[in-house]
């Protein structure tokens, strides 16, 4: 399959030139894939920024470097990137707490971060039902967080803030203005090199009648395509948006068009096991 040959060749780039600049643009043309879309793929199938797996790999090599030669600590850190000593025995000192000129004369308890390979899995599971929209520009008014996709804390984030909302009344004002589309979790803003980006709880329209400081974000034009997910709330809408970028992405003829990305629900017990959602991503065709 093409698309896992062009993803291990980009992970192969980056193995070849650890002791240069990578550059994220560079990596995602070895996978053939826009900036955009292959960093949302790689963090969304390994839990990491591909900033933070290079320096992973870099740190691996450099520890290597530590224990089997007797090459001056500074220059190691300047070979794999470390601008300075501290820097360097910093990052180290969280890996394997202790020092590189401890783990020297230890050579014990360290730890290597090997390289990442993708394979295809065959799983027994259902179809994804989809369909693809053209929607029209339009805008949404709610209440926003910033999160944080490290670590797995979107996975905290954002079902902590519905709860506040829901807690403090702003999620009733919203759910009693909404329309079509009903109270949207909306992630948008993405920042692809830091893994950051904006989520807002919103309805369509630009103002909301007794609701105190919201914002207002304007959806622009695109192509969607939109997933079914079936089951409780957030496991399902969390567990279809990592089958789109781990199944159905490298299946298909799309990319991600750097857009907002919606989760859609509908009326319902959000706990059962047979509530519909919706997740919209927006695509564009690949060139």
């Amino acid at each position: 399959m093409n698309w896992i040959k062009d993803m291990n060749q980009a992970l192969e780039y980056i193995e070849k030139n650890l002791e240069k600049d990578i550059f994220s643009e560079d990596v995602a043309r070895e996978a053939h894939l826009s900036k955009f879309h292959f960093l949302r793929i790689f963090n969304i199938l390994t839990g990491l920024t591909l900033g933070e797996y290079i320096r992973q790999r870099r740190l691996s090599l450099a520890v290597k470097q530590v224990v089997s030669t007797k090459r001056k600590i500074i220059d190691i850190a300047l070979e794999y990137g470390y601008e300075t000593p501290e820097a360097f025995t910093k990052a180290f000192k969280k890996l394997h707490n202790m020092s590189p000129s401890e783990a020297r004369k230890t050579k014990e308890n360290l730890k290597a971060f090997m390289p990442l390979s993708f394979q295809i899995i065959v799983r027994g599971e259902e179809k994804m039902n989809y369909r693809i929209v053209k929607k029209d520009q339009f805008k949404v008014v709610g209440i926003k967080t910033h999160v944080t996709n490290k670590n797995g804390e979107n996975f905290k984030i954002i079902p902590k803030f519905w709860n506040e909302l829901c807690e403090n009344g702003k999620y009733s004002i919203l759910d009693k203005n909404k329309g079509k589309l009903g109270v949207m979790g909306i992630c948008y803003n993405f920042d692809m090199e830091t893994n950051e980006f904006d989520y807002i709880i919103a309805i369509e329209g630009d103002s909301v009648r007794s609701l105190e400081n919201y914002d207002v974000v304007n959806i622009k034009s695109h192509t969607f395509a939109i997933f079914e997910s079936i089951g409780p709330i957030p496991n399902s809408i969390q567990d279809t948006t990592k089958r789109i970028f781990a199944e159905w992405f490298p299946a298909t003829k799309y990319e991600h068009a750097d857009g907002p990305e919606l989760e859609v629900y509908y009326p319902g017990d959000s706990s059962s096991e047979d509530y519909k959602s919706e997740v919209w991503i927006p695509i564009i065709a690949k060139e």
